[in-house]
């Protein structure tokens, strides 16, 4: 079995795309534990604000099949463009984080819509070269950028 801590955002209709891609995302691997929601500062472009949240799940699939067969798949069911502007404003964004424990996306360390959701879920990461732990790391970001928690109504999540 495979571990995955995958990270979820959109800016377009938030509210409803992340809670579809978690209903569809469980069809097809068994998800183990969520952070909160946070709402972020669009990154890189002008656009509305970003509700991120990371999942970690289990999955008998490889890190390639899990990105083409599962998390490419909910991307175009729910609409995702892809633009030359790799930061434009998108339905939804699924982006694998660590794979068995090997950090994919080395951007953990310096972008707070990636670091603050990922660290309630590993918040022990250490950082290859500072030592410093990934909560530690989170929380400094968040305090220099404008994070916020977001409360999601009611009902929202589909478990």
């Amino acid at each position: 079995m495979n571990e995955a801590i995958i990270l979820i955002g959109s800016n377009i209709h938030p509210k409803n795309n992340i809670r579809e891609c978690l209903a569809l995302l469980m069809d097809s691997v068994t998800v183990v534990a969520r952070s909160r929601i946070w709402r972020t500062k669009s990154f890189g472009s002008e656009g509305p604000d970003y509700l991120n949240l990371a999942v970690k799940v289990n999955t008998i699939l490889n890190k390639k099949q899990l990105k083409v067969s599962v998390l490419r798949k909910i991307e175009d069911r729910l609409g995702r463009v892809r633009l030359s502007n790799k930061n434009a404003p998108r339905t939804i964004d699924l982006d694998t984080i660590i794979f068995n424990n090997i950090i994919l996306d080395n951007e953990l360390w310096e972008k707070e819509f990636i670091a603050v959701p990922v660290a309630e879920l590993e918040p022990s990461l250490r950082h290859p070269s500072s030592g410093s732990n990934l909560k530690e790391i989170a929380e400094e970001l968040k305090s220099s950028e404008q994070t916020e928690l977001f409360i999601p109504p009611e009902g929202f999540f589909p478990y």
